[in-house]
């Protein structure tokens, strides 16, 4: 054996880091995650997933990620229509949520494999139901209240525990911008 196989490059620099633990305390918490992550020019064609419990922030954050992105006007949450198209810096952006999605032949019969093969930010709550279906996410947030049972972001502001964790190269690049913004 040589030297080399018992010792890494001195210039070799370790992995990207795949994942970020945050605490988000009130929804000002939010709205500041969602503009350093709306900084990020790789957002433009990502696709991220959001998990958590029912009052626990997704369509929050979703409304403030939009508005980061300069949406305009009203952004409904889409859990009746399954997705809401949005149009932001000239770019599609796509909010689906899969809460009530039940049956795979809706999946061709909205085009959402078209959407997904296009360009524009994908953002999916609940994408445990579409299982299968969609691709593997760049970037999977994952939300959890704290504090306040119901939680509601309101007088006592439950803080939430936030884990982003990349799935692709893209996803890694999204999470080293903002622990080095």
């Amino acid at each position: 054996m040589t030297a080399a196989r018992h010792h890494p490059g001195i210039v070799e620099s370790p992995p990207p880091p795949d994942g970020l633990a945050l605490v988000w305390r009130s929804e000002d918490d939010t709205t500041a995650f969602a503009r350093q992550l709306a900084g990020q020019p790789a957002l433009a064609d990502a696709f991220i997933t959001l998990h958590g419990d029912l009052g626990a922030g997704k369509t929050t954050f979703v409304r403030h990620l939009l508005r980061a992105l300069g949406v305009q006007g009203r952004i409904k949450s889409p859990t009746y229509a399954v997705v809401e198209p949005h149009e932001a810096a000239g770019r599609a952006a796509w909010h689906f949520d899969f809460y009530r999605f039940s049956d795979p032949r809706e999946w061709e019969d909205a085009g959402f494999r078209d959407i997904f093969a296009g360009p524009g930010l994908k953002i999916a709550e609940w994408p445990e139901k579409a299982a299968g279906l969609i691709p593997p996410a760049d970037l999977a947030i994952h939300i959890e209240a704290s504090g306040d049972a119901s939680g509601a972001y309101d007088g006592g502001d439950a803080a939430r525990q936030v884990l982003l964790r990349a799935g692709t190269p893209l996803g890694r690049t999204l999470v080293q911008g903002l622990t080095t913004a």
